[in-house]
């Protein structure tokens, strides 16, 4: 195991309205405010979403298996965003709804938003953390320094 200490900071309440992208607008307001450590919670409904759903086998690294979602589903989700590359790289794992259909995963591309999702993030200051490609486990951990 591995951490570091820190501080809530700046917090934002963010509201993205029916048609939006959710990463793409997440990304962005990261880059905007050079949010570089936050979590965050959200909550509204997807009309378009595409999730890992886990591996296709227990595998590593893992061959992600696929689903989409193309009708209006309540969501819930929480997050972080850490910066990969130098670029903002949020991670969001959700649940979607509809009727007694649920679907749970990793939000990952197009995030098209019905009617409203509302997002809350805390940043988080004080550490040093980003996101660091490992080819043999086929992502990128959160790695922590004592500089940025």
């Amino acid at each position: 195991m591995q951490y570091k200490k820190g501080n809530i900071g700046r917090v934002f309440t963010v509201r993205l309205d029916h048609g939006d992208d959710i990463l793409s607008e997440l990304e962005g307001l990261a880059v905007l405010e050079d949010i570089r450590s936050a979590m965050f919670i959200m909550i509204g409904a997807v009309k378009e979403a595409h999730l890992v759903v886990g591996p296709k086998t227990n595998d590593v690294p893992p061959d992600p298996r696929w689903i989409q979602i193309n009708d209006a589903h309540e969501l819930i989700g929480i997050g972080n965003i850490f910066r990969e590359e130098g670029k903002p790289k949020i991670h969001l794992h959700s649940a979607a709804g509809r009727g007694e259909s649920v679907k749970a995963g990793c939000l990952r591309g197009k995030s098209e938003v019905f009617m409203v999702v509302e997002i809350f993030i805390m940043e988080i200051s004080g550490i040093c953390a980003s996101r660091v490609f490992d080819s043999k486990r086929g992502f990128a951990p959160v790695v922590f320094s004592d500089t940025n």
